[in-house]
């Protein structure tokens, strides 16, 4: 009896990895789904947030208020859309019009720069137009897989409305869902569970409410910035600005260099393109340094290197969409890292930082 013991105690750790494993496989075979319903998860803690918001500020019980979060985001995106389409629009055609003269006129500036360093001449010969070559050949790429993109449209319509729906379904009754989520904890930590998964809606509610407000500032700073450059399609950049900054850093570099591109083959040259630049660069240090810091209230401080790799481990995993989870993804994780981990079997609240001197 005694020699087998040992091998029975080995039975709930085998069965504990075999059930990892296979919730890891599953996992991986359900990514396409699970982003949905984690994208779905975020807008329903904004319709909370807001719903919450309204009946704190008016007399209202819970189905109104919530009834009205929907109504007022909608008429919001509406409204935006009634006041900046039509002129994006505008900017967009006019900018796609000119845009094999700007290309070229590109070129010629970086073959004036690149002519006046012999080491660099064969590295951008001149008359080949290599960037014009390049948009013509992605574009008739992009026709040739017209039919694929129609198919790949209609399927993002689908999960679209998936994504409206569940939204509406977990912000109407979030306690639910929850319930079954904490059902799956044995007993003895459902305490636990409720008070992790109260951490991770504080934390979700508060990033997307900050980087809303952080986006909102971040366009209209840019796009002011460059109406004041006189650079053109300002407000056609400056609602890219906005929406590109879902993506920390990456988003930042790209905001800054196309208007910058498009500054140096216009009036002005390099002097339009350097003082966009560095139009780019002060908004963006004032939003990292000013911004960011009064709207999070420090309750979502991620380390930059973390997020980084967040944005490049989901952006390869997950694609496109993985972009834009991969910041309250990592919010997350920080989160059930500390709780979890630090906090109840280390015993350690604290997170990590910096050793002193």
């Amino acid at each position: 009896m005694e020699a087998h013991a040992p091998r029975v105690r080995l039975l709930p750790g085998l069965a504990g990895l075999l059930g990892l494993v296979l919730l890891l496989w599953l996992a991986g075979t359900l990514r396409d789904i699970l982003l949905l319903v984690f994208i779905s998860g975020l807008v329903a803690v904004y319709l909370r947030a807001l719903t919450a918001l309204i009946e704190q500020r008016t007399t209202l019980p819970r189905g109104p208020a919530f009834t009205l979060a929907v109504v007022a985001s909608v008429a919001a995106l509406v409204g935006v859309g009634v006041l900046l389409v039509p002129p994006v629009v505008a900017q967009t055609r006019a900018l796609i019009a000119v845009l094999p003269e700007r290309v070229l006129a590109i070129e010629q500036a970086i073959e004036a720069f690149v002519g006046r360093f012999p080491e660099l001449a064969g590295s951008f010969k001149p008359g080949e137009h290599q960037l014009l070559e390049k948009g013509v050949e992605e574009a008739t790429g992009w026709v040739g897989s017209v039919l694929p993109r129609v198919f790949s449209l209609a399927h993002g319509v689908v999960d679209l409305v998936a994504v409206i729906v569940m939204s509406l379904y977990l912000a109407l009754d979030p306690g639910l869902y929850r319930g079954w989520l904490v059902a799956l904890v044995p007993p003895a930590k459902r305490q636990t569970a409720h008070e992790v998964t109260d951490r991770v809606i504080a934390v979700l509610r508060a990033w997307v409410l900050a980087q809303l407000l952080a986006m909102t500032i971040l366009g209209v700073l840019t796009a002011i910035g460059l109406y004041l450059l006189d650079v053109p399609y300002w407000l056609a950049f400056g609602i890219f600005t906005g929406v590109v900054a879902l993506v920390p850093f990456f988003g930042t570099f790209v905001s800054t260099l196309l208007p910058a591109l498009f500054a140096l083959g216009g009036d002005g040259g390099m002097t339009r393109a350097l003082a966009v630049v560095a139009l780019g660069v002060i908004i963006h240090v004032v939003e990292n340094n000013i911004v960011n810091p009064l709207i999070m209230h420090r309750q979502i401080a991620l380390p930059p290197v973390l997020t980084i790799m967040s944005v490049l481990i989901l952006s390869r995993l997950l694609g496109p969409l993985g972009l834009l989870v991969a910041v309250p993804a990592l919010a997350v994780i920080l989160v059930l890292v500390k709780e979890l981990l630090l906090t109840r079997t280390y015993g350690d609240s604290a997170m990590p930082s910096a050793p002193p001197g």
